[in-house]
């Protein structure tokens, strides 16, 4: 019961917050609840859920209950469509790595992952925090560990946001090197640190600016861009034809937070409307509902989004000179 209700009855009162209305009772190893009949279902399937995945060994946390019932209402709504089932979310493995599996924590991003596995291009696009490089990431040492590809790379346009880092002194590698740290530091989560300047030294894994693609044909492959916002039209197409044989591309980015220069379009915003439909190519779409940081960065996202409709903006402040505003990325 200590694992079901939570260390100090943690995790039931979260479900008592949600589902006020509803009075729970617990003795000994019984639970039960009295109040509106589809309340009361709705409580009791939040049980079950969390019986099936603490039966996998997998401990279960104030945030994955809150998401399980965040699943479970829009479920019962009708906001949300598919069967997927909260425990069929929160257990779905990607990669163990160093003592902790990583996986979906959310709907959005199980449907996310589920994409990379079924399609060659995947477009993840979200506001930061919503696990769109991490998982890719995941996906990309998973099919390096399992030989579905005999290299990675993952690159990165090196567009400041704004501020200017060229006046920097060192060689190129080390101006470069702060626009790639994000990528660093999510293979070092998911592989031995000692055996990362290895591979990288064999050319299994390839980090490098996204000027270092153009006049390649990647061949068994996974690749990812990040950060596609900050690509020009030029860019994403040069990037998107040097997929080759046996390759898989994953493009992550923000739609909300683009760097470029005043007046230049965003590549990311203009392949939506380019290849949406396309046989193969999948745009997986994560919103502040997805973000598994802090929760305040979720309110924070929302909050810029609530902001940027009333008033006409973008980011909080003035729209950029030939790109959609706030209104158009919603949802994006």
């Amino acid at each position: 019961m200590v694992t079901v209700l939570g260390s100090g009855d943690s995790l039931l009162r979260v479900i008592e917050k949600a589902f006020p209305a509803a009075d729970i009772h617990v003795r000994g190893n019984e639970i039960s609840a009295i109040g509106d009949p589809a309340e009361v279902a709705l409580v009791s399937r939040v049980f079950e859920e969390m019986m099936l995945v603490l039966r996998t060994g997998q401990p279960m946390t104030e945030d994955a209950v809150e998401r399980s019932i965040a699943m479970l209402k829009a479920s019962e709504t009708g906001e949300g469509d598919g069967q997927e089932t909260p425990a069929q979310v929160l257990t779905q493995n990607i990669l163990s790595s160093r003592g902790r599996t990583i996986r979906p924590k959310t709907l959005n991003q199980k449907r996310y992952v589920d994409a990379i596995d079924k399609h060659t291009i995947v477009f993840g696009i979200g506001p930061a925090g919503t696990g769109k490089t991490y998982l890719a990431m995941a996906k990309a040492v998973q099919a390096l560990q399992s030989k579905q590809v005999n290299r990675i790379i993952l690159t990165r346009p090196a567009v400041e946001a704004g501020e200017r880092l060229g006046f920097l002194p060192g060689t190129l590698y080390e101006k470069i090197d702060p626009y790639l740290r994000p990528l660093y530091d999510a293979l070092h989560d998911m592989l031995d640190p000692d055996s990362i300047p290895r591979l990288m030294a064999a050319g299994t894994i390839e980090v490098a600016p996204l000027a270092y693609m153009r006049g390649r044909t990647l061949n068994d492959a996974f690749i990812i861009l990040d950060e596609a916002q900050n690509t020009s039209p030029e860019q994403m197409k040069m990037f998107l034809t040097r997929l080759g044989f046996d390759s898989k591309i994953v493009i992550t980015g923000d739609v909300t937070q683009v760097d470029l220069p005043d007046g230049q379009k965003s590549g990311l915003r203009q392949v939506q409307e380019i290849l949406e439909g396309v046989e193969d190519v999948h745009f997986s779409r994560l919103s502040s509902h997805d973000v598994v940081r802090h929760k305040l960065v979720g309110r924070i996202v929302d909050a810029y989004e609530k902001y940027d409709s009333k008033f006409g903006t973008e980011n909080g402040g003035h729209k950029k000179r030939g790109t959609p505003g706030a209104k158009g990325s919603k949802g994006k």
